[in-house]
């Protein structure tokens, strides 16, 4: 049973002792999951990360390669100076983090049990920057599936460890045509299966919320041509900031709609997940981005049936 005084999110982890917090969409993904790593390591929990890489990774030394689809990027690791989230973590933490390349769900699943091997990792908290990864595959639009899809079947062949996913930013999706209705109708499902790890804010004036803000700045003027829409978003949510809050021109042209939601973890168990995505065992062979993709291609072009668009309230 769960109590209202400790989120069940804390609750599923409490026994943790390495948890590995890895991006699952890609890219600054994993910078969404900074807020919590921090809260963990308070707790004294030894915290490591993982990104789904957009990085240039052949540009990588050989030495930086534990394996062929695992990378460790080291503060002072070289690489493309324009686009490297996983080495501006790896310098705001200094410490590593982990990088893989963008493959296909067996390799994925490879690397992260080497991590896990490597630190004796407890649990395992995939984060999305956004809500994509919460829609079951029959919805009108599923934003961006691909990374999301990979790293959720990589994740759920792995046995013996905690497993959670967790999404921040909501709202933010719906410039990729997610109807964010049925992301709160998936919730409801999954809580009826005792899978929903419920709604966490981050306070505002907390130190969690100040790392973050602080790393998201630093990245952002590290990589000024790139940064991370996403995570530039959140950011300012949790600076009270609302409305279109424009920061970047690689926004221009569209309204942005900042709001307090978007500092708010969603978070369900990553079995239940995994299970209620209708499509997913159809990837379990893939060995290639481009095999994920074309799955759900071929997958969605079966559904006839898909969920009509819901308007919330308003």
């Amino acid at each position: 049973m769960f109590s209202l005084a400790t989120p069940p999110l804390f609750a599923r982890l409490h026994s943790a002792q390495n948890v590995l917090i890895a991006g699952a969409g890609g890219g600054f993904d994993v910078f969404a999951g900074i807020p919590l790593g921090v809260a963990l390591r308070e707790q004294g929990k030894r915290v490591h990360y993982a990104s789904l890489s957009f990085s240039d990774l052949e540009r990588l030394d050989l030495d930086a390669w534990l394996e062929p689809g695992l990378a460790a990027v080291a503060p002072e690791t070289s690489g493309e100076d324009a686009y490297f989230p996983e080495r501006e973590l790896a310098r705001f933490l200094n410490d590593t983090v982990y990088a893989f390349p963008r493959t296909g769900v067996r390799p994925l699943r490879s690397a992260y049990r080497t991590i896990i091997e490597k630190h004796s990792i407890d649990a395992v908290v995939l984060v999305d920057g956004g809500t994509d990864i919460l829609l079951r595959g029959d919805e009108q639009h599923l934003g961006t599936p691909t990374e999301d899809m990979t790293s959720l079947a990589a994740a759920a062949g792995i046995d013996g460890v905690v497993k959670i996913v967790t999404s921040l930013g909501f709202g933010i999706d719906a410039h990729h045509g997610v109807c964010h209705a049925h992301v709160l109708e998936n919730l409801a499902a999954l809580d009826k299966q005792g899978a929903y790890l419920g709604a966490l804010s981050i306070p505002s004036d907390s130190f969690e919320a100040r790392a973050y803000t602080t790393a998201v700045q630093q990245a952002q003027d590290a990589t000024p041509l790139s940064p991370s829409i996403v995570n530039g978003q959140i950011a300012a949510s949790l600076r009270g900031e609302f409305g279109n809050v424009q920061f970047t021109k690689r926004t221009e042209g569209s309204e942005l709609f900042v709001n307090p939601l978007m500092g708010v973890y969603f978070s369900v168990d990553l079995d239940a997940l995994a299970r209620g995505v209708h499509y997913l065992p159809a990837l379990e062979k893939t060995r290639t981005a481009f095999d994920v993709a074309l799955a759900i291609e071929e997958y969605r072009e079966g559904v006839d049936d898909r969920r009509p668009r819901r308007a919330l309230p308003h």
